[in-house]
């Protein structure tokens, strides 16, 4: 599960039990991602707040699938199984359509983006890829060419926050050893108009 000490649901104390009440699943399921800050609970209402706010809100604009794409990506790129297996699964529920999930892995685990997106949807890729990998080198320049592309600043914001947010909760999973085992691939919070509702379907 992961290579610190974690509390179950079953375990749990009244505060944590209280957070863990907001980010359950089914059958009182919490990921992996989430145990590993039962020892730190307020890092946990960190990480949701965070999490629910760039990749789970009415408020952007770009398509969620598409966040979910570059959130997949960042993973692939960071070599977090975790991740990349939790969002993909998420990733393909999101497109209903089999094929196309099964193309964009294909070309994600190739790091061939070009042979699936196109236009502003490759570019964002590739600032995400940038960004990931060779944060110091970006320059201005790399926003204009968003621009260029077609995203307005608000969507350039999304992706950021997006790309960086995948950023930091790979480096959480990768550097506490956290797996699979026991997850329920692909749930996330769905009611996306609602920022404090945190359970997880």
């Amino acid at each position: 599960m992961s290579w610190i000490k974690t509390i179950n649901y079953e375990e749990a104390g009244p505060r944590l039990k209280k957070i863990y009440d907001r980010v359950k699943g089914p059958n009182n399921n919490i990921d992996n991602v989430l145990l590993i800050h039962s020892l730190r609970p307020h890092t946990l209402v960190g990480h949701m707040t965070l999490y629910k706010s760039v990749l789970h809100s009415s408020n952007n604009e770009l398509p969620k699938w598409y966040l979910e794409a570059l959130g997949v990506y960042v993973s692939h790129l960071n070599k977090c199984d975790y991740c990349f297996e939790h969002h993909y699964a998420g990733f393909h529920r999101l497109v209903n359509d089999d094929p196309r999930a099964q193309q964009f892995y294909q070309t994600v685990q190739a790091d061939k983006l070009e042979d699936y997106f196109e236009g502003r949807e490759l570019a964002g890729c590739q600032y995400a890829k940038k960004l990931t990998l060779d944060h110091p080198s970006i320059t201005k320049t790399d926003i204009e060419v968003l621009k260029q592309a077609g995203f307005n600043e608000g969507e350039i914001l999304e992706i950021n926050q997006v790309v960086s947010y995948f950023n930091y909760v790979n480096r959480s999973v990768v550097g506490l050893g956290v797996d699979t085992v026991g997850d329920i691939l692909g749930l996330s919070p769905n009611d996306s108009d609602d920022p404090g509702n945190w359970s997880h379907s």
